[in-house]
């Protein structure tokens, strides 16, 4: 179902010419609409196709309902309702048939154990294989629908190219002459003195340091990037700022003229492209993760009262009272908030609580405030700051003004840790670095936490903070 991507025939290009600009992005008359997305159509096909055969199997209705539900769960967990340029059903097939499969296995794996006897298999197959025809069926039309939407210039997104080498201009005209891309390219963006090979037919949009005002001045929702003029790492730094304005951000790769191995490749043309995924730092996923802070918190305060009581007063008996040790840290944004945590040492001014880096080895700290940074008991209080919603439960440690300041001016993305809450634990601090580590080593840990966030990973570290306090990694 996918056209061909080879040249255009004799007669097309004798009218254009070699040199003839290519075909305008969007048809005379016709408004292009970017903001559609496929899954849009493709998941009530889906779900429509499964469910079909429901109501003409009624001995077998609960069953099927599971199924098509749970292939739906399967295929949005193997990316089938992500955005993808290149829509063959061909390409799709293989992945759709085995995510089927494995929800049918499931089914009847439960259906056995609760039937000793299943008579009426044999029309559960037949029924679920029904159900699989309907899915691909339904499945290919849906690309289809879209397909002729993009060719007919009726959907498109809005698009700023990054580059004007050779593979930008490629990529130009391919995206012209093949409107089923669905890549309605606006402008290109490069640095002044690649200006005068400017692509064909396109406009300059400014430099590689005005990108995300060429975006919101181009109302642009795909970046994608080519051959720009710009180091690698001076690039990571304007792509994490366009992450917060754009919605899709594909690259090619440098090494394009060879195969990239993924799970799921795309291409525009004969061209591999990678998409970049911004971390999705909102939304329900966001909330659940919020929603689990206030719940754990909440618990672990009531399930830990008589630690925290046991603490205090040890803390108490050890250094006299104010068991508590309140200090100004730098959150979410850059917000300040008060940080709670059980006092192991009481320093002699505010300036040295401030700008004092560690007191791990300092002899003031006695016995009891040795134990509790050991076993990360000091912590505790911090409970209280994720229930509040100062803090969250796993993010990038929080920092001093102080040192926020003079770590940001020595390290380009310390900064960049501040998208998202402090936490209680991190991903930096479970894979070692704590107490006087490298800096920069934490900022990268921090950001690579931040840049491949999901539950999982939140879970995993979890587990892993779980094993550094029983084996009391110290600091």
């Amino acid at each position: 179902m996918q056209a061909s991507d080879g040249p255009a025939d004799a007669e097309t290009v004798e009218r254009r010419g070699d040199g003839a600009t290519p075909p305008p992005a969007v048809a005379p008359g016709r408004a292009s609409i970017g903001y559609l997305r496929a899954w849009m159509l493709l998941l009530p096909v889906d779900i429509v196709a499964l469910l079909a055969p429901v109501p003409f199997n009624a001995d077998h209705w609960r069953g099927l309902t599971v199924m098509g539900l749970l292939t739906v769960v399967l295929l949005a967990a193997g990316g089938l309702y992500r955005s993808r340029l290149h829509l063959a059903i061909l390409d799709e097939a293989p992945v759709i048939v085995s995510r089927f499969l494995m929800s049918a296995a499931i089914v009847a794996f439960i259906a056995a154990l609760r039937h000793e006897s299943f008579a009426n298999f044999g029309s559960l197959l037949r029924a679920a294989a029904l159900m699989l025809v309907m899915l691909l069926v339904g499945r290919g039309l849906a690309m289809w629908t879209i397909m002729i939407g993009r060719r007919r210039r009726i959907v498109g997104h809005p698009t700023i190219l990054v580059g004007s080498g050779v593979v930008a201009a490629e990529l130009a005209h391919v995206l012209a002459r093949y409107p089923q891309y669905g890549l309605r390219v606006v402008g290109f963006v490069d640095n002044p003195h690649r200006a005068d090979q400017a692509v064909d037919g396109l406009t300059h949009l400014g430099d590689l340091d005005h990108l995300t005002t060429a975006m919101a001045g181009a109302k642009a929702d795909v970046l994608l990037i080519a051959d720009p003029d710009i180091t690698d790492s001076r690039f990571a730094g304007l792509l994490r700022e366009a992450m917060s304005t754009t919605y899709d951000i594909l690259v090619v790769p440098r090494m394009h003229q060879f195969q990239t191995q993924t799970t799921r490749p795309d291409h525009v043309g004969a061209i591999p492209v990678m998409r970049i995924r911004p971390p999705r730092l909102s939304g329900w996923r966001w909330a659940l993760k919020r929603s689990v802070d206030v719940v754990f918190s909440a618990l672990a305060i009531v399930a830990l009262a008589p630690v925290l009581a046991a603490c205090a007063l040890a803390v108490r008996i050890e250094g006299g009272p104010d068991v508590l040790f309140r200090q100004q840290r730098v959150g979410r944004h850059g917000t300040l908030f008060e940080v709670l945590k059980f006092r192991s040492l009481r320093p002699a001014s505010e300036a040295e609580s401030q700008t004092t880096w560690s007191v791990a080895n300092d002899s003031r700290v006695g016995p009891v405030g040795r134990f509790l940074r050991r076993t990360s008991l000091d912590e505790l209080p911090q409970l209280w700051n994720i229930l509040r919603g100062d803090m969250t439960l796993v993010g990038p440690r929080p920092e001093r003004p102080h040192f926020v300041e003079l770590f940001s001016a020595e390290h380009t993305h310390y900064s960049w840790r501040h998208r998202v809450p402090a936490g209680l634990t991190g991903l930096a601090q479970v894979s070692g670095l704590r107490g006087d580590t490298p800096i920069a080593d934490r900022a990268r840990f921090d950001n690579y936490y931040i840049e491949n966030w999901s539950l999982w990973l939140d879970f995993k570290i979890v587990l892993r903070t779980i094993r550094e306090v029983l084996v009391g990694g110290g600091r």
